[in-house]
């Protein structure tokens, strides 16, 4: 009886904490939601949702959809919201491939130099992104690729911390006897890569497709030293734009907000098996 009554207990004790920790969680968010719909001078007198005086009632009627329609009629927000669209499902497409391709070659292929190609992959892991700013900006501008979509991707087509997380996803994942087999039966390097070794990386390739995806998505700083037009602009810099010097909109800069969250939010929904997969499977075998 004690055991049975110690195990209700702990149930409901779990279950209170994640039950609070869900609400501390979402609580912003609803704040965000609600906050999109009003006003500027509504934003200061309620909280959440506006309340009729005297009464529990929601006056829906001091709620609208006025921000919204701002956003995309004056602030020219699909633009930048397609940008933001092309720009990091490219560059994560484009940088998982690389990756995938760069860490397994590190790991299965045996060549001249496969160490030092190694040491320096780690090396270029510890070297921070703030500092490559500058020589980067020199190199686009020698290439003659500032202002144009690709002087942003082609950079973060195979980052040194995706090559080395492949290399160890190959390295405990894809046995070498498969790929000798496969060779055996006839298929090329490329077939192999493709029909054996990316099925059996999955779960890593969904987890990176998405950290890369939200990279780009949240990248900031990068835009603003390589792009100069502001029809290029992705969505994080036209967020920041909506913010006025001498005066803020806060229902307009909510608004923005929620539409930049909310294809994350849908690509994580879409993708959370194997995001969860491959942090799981980082986890037991890195």
């Amino acid at each position: 009886m004690n055991l049975r009554l110690s195990r209700a207990l702990g149930w409901c004790v779990t279950r209170s904490l994640l039950a609070i920790a869900v609400v501390v969680t979402l609580l912003p968010f609803v704040w965000l939601v609600a906050s999109s719909f009003k006003s500027n001078e509504e934003f200061f007198r309620s909280t959440f949702l506006p309340m009729r005086e005297g009464s529990w009632s929601i006056a829906w009627e001091r709620l609208s959809v006025e921000a919204y329609r701002r956003l995309f009629a004056e602030a020219d927000f699909a633009t930048g919201l397609l940008n933001s669209i092309f720009l990091s499902s490219v560059t994560g497409v484009l940088a998982t491939l690389g990756c995938a391709m760069g860490g397994y070659a590190l790991a299965k292929f045996n060549f001249r130099g496969r160490r030092f190609c190694t040491i320096l992959v780690l090396a270029a892991v510890l070297i921070p992104g703030p500092l490559l700013l500058a020589p980067g900006y020199q190199l686009l501008y020698n290439l003659g690729l500032l202002d144009t979509f690709a002087g942003l991707i082609l950079p973060a087509i195979a980052p040194a911390f995706g090559v080395f997380l492949f290399r160890q996803a190959v390295i405990s994942g894809v046995p070498t006897e498969l790929l000798e087999a496969a060779r055996i039966d006839g298929a090329g390097e490329y077939r192999t890569f493709v029909v054996v070794v990316m099925p059996l990386l999955r779960p890593m390739i969904g987890t990176f497709l998405m950290i890369t995806f939200l990279g780009v998505w949240n990248n900031f700083i990068g835009p603003q030293v390589v792009l100069q037009s502001a029809d290029k602009f992705p969505l994080s810099v036209a967020v920041a734009e909506l913010k006025r010097g001498y005066y803020s909109d806060y229902g307009l800069q909510m608004a923005g907000t929620v539409v930049s969250i909310l294809p994350v939010m849908v690509l994580f929904l879409l993708m959370q098996k194997d995001f969860v997969s491959g942090l799981a499977a980082g986890a037991v075998k890195g």
